[in-house]
């Protein structure tokens, strides 16, 4: 691995190309914060790919290629005289310690070379009036980390007006379903037993159940979605990721009706043409040759 110095290096390379590219190629020189805003969506969603199938040689290619729009971003941004990657990394910094006091004393927020605290957590089983002073070090376990991060962010000048207003509106469904509750299980209003959910989740599906009987589709879409929100939250509280849950079946869905039309092609018989009887024998041969 690289050392720090080989790492700061490296940085201001890519700023130095970025930065001619932006002097001296006709595309970058165009590119505004509209027109890129596509790329970086798409972008993203090709980093969240790469994760998802832990291909390190592609996680590596995507975090550069995320890298480059945040930078592109700011270096639009300094042109306009607004502010630029140094700003950036030293508000970032700034909140990053701002916000762990449970690492970083509070005095040393402002400071050039901050260090954190001389001490190693040892008793994960802090009693929740540790949180109530938001610079109290004494933070020891995950749900303690989150519960003070969103106390600080809500004393912040600039922080969320409310808990929930940190949660981006463009973020996709499910996403955004569990990030709201994950928010307000920071404050406190969770499931006192996760075992409860499964009530909740029954309760749901079979509103949805009557519902769908009546015919009633405006109905029958709200309650659709109480019964997602209500399995998102099952999932969140026995620590399942269902965004990542739901690709991998995808992946295995495409995986298996792939190997049918593999197969129908192979025969020359057209998908249209098999019965459903034929195609779930070639979808349990799927399931088979995956073990």
């Amino acid at each position: 691995m690289h050392t720090k110095e080989e790492k700061m290096q490296a940085f201001g390379r890519f700023l130095d190309v970025l930065d001619a590219l932006r002097a001296n190629c006709p595309w970058d020189k165009k590119q505004t914060n509209e027109s890129l805003r596509p790329n970086t969506i798409e972008e993203t969603y090709e980093l969240c790919d790469a994760l998802i199938k832990n291909d390190v040689h592609d996680i590596c290619k995507e975090l550069g290629d995320v890298l480059l729009h945040i930078c592109f971003y700011a270096k639009i941004a300094e042109e306009k005289e607004q502010f630029d990657m140094a700003d950036v990394c030293d508000a970032l910094t700034r909140k990053m310690i701002t916000r762990h006091p449970h690492v970083y004393h509070p005095s040393q927020i402002d400071a050039k070379d901050p260090k954190p605290l001389p001490y190693v957590p040892s008793d994960l089983d802090k009693p929740r009036d540790t949180l109530d002073n938001p610079s109290n070090p004494k933070v020891t376990t995950v749900s303690q980390v989150l519960e003070n991060w969103e106390q600080i962010k809500l004393k912040e000048k600039d922080g969320n007006e409310s808990v929930l207003s940190g949660v981006p509106e463009a973020l996709p469904s499910m996403i955004k379903a569990y990030r709201i509750q994950d928010k307000a299980r920071n404050v406190g209003f969770d499931w006192e037993d996760r075992r409860d959910v499964w009530k909740k989740v029954r309760e749901e599906i079979d509103e949805l159940e009557a519902e769908l009987n009546k015919d009633d589709k405006e109905r029958s879409t709200e309650e659709l979605g109480d019964f997602l929100f209500a399995v998102i939250n099952a999932a969140r509280l026995y620590k399942l990721n269902p965004d990542n849950a739901l690709e991998k079946t995808n992946r295995k869905f495409i995986d298996r009706f792939n190997y049918i039309e593999a197969h129908s092609i192979k025969i020359g018989k057209p998908l249209t043409s098999m019965t459903l009887e034929e195609m779930d024998k070639l979808w349990e041969e799927a399931k088979r040759n995956e073990k």
